[in-house]
């Protein structure tokens, strides 16, 4: 192979054109203002809350298909505004505009008052009270749940202790196999579920107790060493490339507007989370217990679409996929999505799918 030529004028004129390139960037990111990065606009009114955690409707974007609603659990330790990050690439604006009745619950921003805090409060205690207020303010006999990430654990959880208030249940992006990371063995996929393996029962408790909570901050800084290369080139290549088009640049810096607001993962159900399910895996085998009572996948009667992404580094495919054959129904539903742990809703392709495969599936089981 030849090797390119360079020659003294078109060095110039690369430095002459990235030059103006910064300048114009420059000149962009001080036009910029905070009310110019504006996340999860879709409208919606807050319909009860309790403590820290609210629960919000949807405003209807169109006709209702009459489906029983659908309520959005997203987990504790990012946020619900991942679904609606933007206009044009919003999960929740996509069910809107197919006619669903859409419900979220915000978890809010605990602090060491929360410390006490278990898995078996936010499952028995909000959400079951989040499901009563939906029935009582719509009628419904049954809701459906859409679980994201530790949020689809919270809904798997709470599908196998009330079986009788669940209609159907979308999980997206769930673990419940937390050693199935092993089954595949990628590099660089299942880090945490690694790390926590490594760790004793002790390292978790003095980890948690240092502060009374999971900082929000700490994990950031996880996430952002699973992806090193990614982390390094974020905020010079590719903020340079996006500084070129204002519409990508506020799409970038809505993007990590979602990042920067992390909430603290409230201390004691940190330790179940990462103690009885990363470390002791009791979920995938029927161990888990809350407020006394075993967490069986068997008894989880309606019907399951388990979405997961394939590239998925974070949670991969095998943990979410392990659910298959385990639970009460036979209507169990998979589908894999390209991309990654947070692509699968803001990425162009998977997040255009997800969409209308979540409402064609809940319409065939209204």
């Amino acid at each position: 192979m030849s090797r390119p030529t360079i020659t003294p004028a078109d060095a110039v004129a690369e430095v002459s054109a990235l030059g103006r390139r910064i300048a114009e960037g420059a000149k962009l990111f001080g036009e910029i203002r905070d009310t110019d990065v504006q996340i999860a606009t879709t409208p919606k009114d807050l319909v009860w809350s309790q403590d820290k955690v609210s629960l919000y409707r949807y405003r209807p974007l169109a006709e209702s298909k009459g489906l029983p609603p659908v309520l959005i659990v997203y987990g504790l330790i990012g946020r619900y505004t991942m679904a609606d990050l933007q206009e044009d690439r919003s999960l929740v604006r996509n069910l809107l505009n197919l006619g669903l009745d859409l419900y979220v619950v915000d978890w809010g921003n605990p602090s060491r008052a929360e410390r006490f805090v278990t898995i078996d409060d936010y499952v028995d205690g909000y959400l079951a009270e989040c499901v009563a207020a939906i029935q009582a303010q719509t009628a419904a006999e049954k809701v459906n749940l859409l679980g994201i990430c530790e949020g689809g654990v919270f809904t798997t959880c709470y599908a196998a202790l009330y079986p009788d208030q669940v209609n159907a249940m979308v999980l997206t992006i769930t673990p419940i196999d937390f050693h199935a990371d092993q089954v595949d063995n990628r590099p660089g996929h299942g880090f945490i579920n690694l790390w926590m393996r490594s760790l004793s029962p002790e390292d978790i408790d003095r980890l948690i107790e240092s502060q009374g909570s999971l900082p929000g901050a700490f994990m950031g800084s996880v996430f952002s060493m699973m992806t090193p290369m990614r982390t390094l080139t974020k905020y010079n290549l590719d903020l340079l490339d996006a500084l070129a088009d204002k519409k990508k640049f506020l799409n970038f810096l809505r993007m990590e507007k979602w990042i920067a607001d992390r909430p603290d993962h409230p201390g004691e159900a940190a330790k179940q989370w990462l103690k009885d399910l990363y470390q002791d895996n009791k979920l995938v085998e029927n161990r888990f217990e809350l407020s006394g009572r075993t967490v069986k996948l068997s008894d989880i009667t309606c019907p399951v679409l388990n979405v997961f992404a394939k590239d998925d580094h974070i949670i991969p495919p095998a943990t979410s996929r392990a659910l298959s054959g385990k639970i009460g129904t036979q209507d169990y539903t998979e589908l894999g999505l390209p991309g990654g742990h947070v692509g699968v809703f803001v990425g162009g392709k998977a997040q255009a799918l997800l969409g209308s495969g979540i409402a064609d599936w809940l319409s065939a089981r209204g």
